[in-house]
């Protein structure tokens, strides 16, 4: 019986050093396991379209170089070459986004030439992998820029062989990637002067002893809202109030337009002004396209003056 005992003794003194050796040797994996890169989301924008492989070629490149990367698309149907529009676009996304997102924008018409393939670092924390060339104007302007690299390293791009007319594949969207990996940018080229950059010449509204002017600068996506360059600030010092009748020269011509909160505010196929999610004042009709039933085409001016 003793011996029995014994023996069961030494069994359960066997498996429990076998048990915790498991243990220990478990933790011990877990402790030196490698952790997880922690990838920054990447916001892409450009004038690509969709209509073929080019997005999927740059998105496949920024996998290759960090793999998992999450890639968001803003748009890429930005007007081809309209750097102007894609500077809107890409402020308008940019405070959505976290505060230590990298973006890569592409609306490039200079591509191959002597403009520079830059990397921007805003205060916010952002960066923003762009051409040289003015895309960055809107997001200079509310959140500013810190500093900025050229990029020369072949490291950061694709290859030696580069395309005279594919940056968004080859510099662009490599260096994004490794920015998204956390690499040392100071790499990427040499540092610039910030006050250097390329910057449009976009007009602002503003306001005179007669009314305010301003401009409309776009269509709200597939709708034919008009976007307007007026803050919903610099209107109310109009003094026009939700329900008033504003008198507006649109390209031109007259019109007396109600102001509303939203569309629903007017019987349908009526227009109307309304301050839009932005915080901008906009032209709409309640479920009809304003640009198409007045016939404009962005730019146009236009002029509202002081509420009598």
């Amino acid at each position: 019986m003793s011996r029995r005992l014994g023996l069961l003794f030494l069994v359960v003194i066997v498996a429990a050093s076998a048990l915790l050796a498991f243990r220990l040797n478990s933790h011990s994996a877990v402790a030196i396991a490698p952790a997880r890169q922690h990838l920054h989301v990447i916001g892409f924008l450009s004038d690509f379209d969709v209509k073929d492989d080019a997005i999927g070629i740059c998105k496949a490149v920024m996998e290759g170089i960090a793999p998992g990367v999450r890639v968001i698309d803003i748009t890429h149907q930005v007007t081809p070459y309209d750097i102007a529009q894609g500077a809107r676009f890409l402020a308008g996304s940019a405070p959505y986004f976290p505060k230590d997102a990298v973006f890569v924008g592409v609306v490039d018409p200079g591509v191959g030439s002597t403009r520079k393939a830059i990397i921007a670092q805003s205060k916010v924390g952002q960066f923003f992998v762009v051409p040289d060339n003015g895309l960055l104007t809107l997001v200079q302007d509310r959140d500013g820029i810190q500093a900025a690299r050229e990029i020369t390293n072949p490291e950061w791009m694709i290859g030696s062989k580069l395309s005279s007319t594919f940056h968004g594949r080859d510099i662009f969207s490599p260096a994004g990637a490794h920015l998204a990996r956390s690499d040392d940018w100071t790499q990427a080229g040499p540092a610039l002067d910030v006050a250097q950059l390329v910057r449009l010449n976009i007009p602002t509204a503003s306001i005179d002893a007669k009314g305010l002017h301003g401009d409309v600068i776009g269509t709200d996506g597939p709708f034919g809202n008009l976007i307007l360059d007026i803050p919903q600030p610099l209107f109310a010092q109009l003094g026009y109030q939700l329900g008033d009748q504003v008198p507006v020269t649109l390209n031109g011509k007259p019109y007396s337009i109600p102001f509303h909160r939203t569309f629903s505010d007017v019987p349908l196929g009526k227009p109307l002004f309304y301050i839009d999610s932005r915080g901008r004042l906009s032209l709409a009709i309640d479920q009809g396209n304003f640009a198409e039933v007045y016939k404009i085409h962005p730019p146009v001016p236009l002029f509202i003056p002081h509420k009598p």
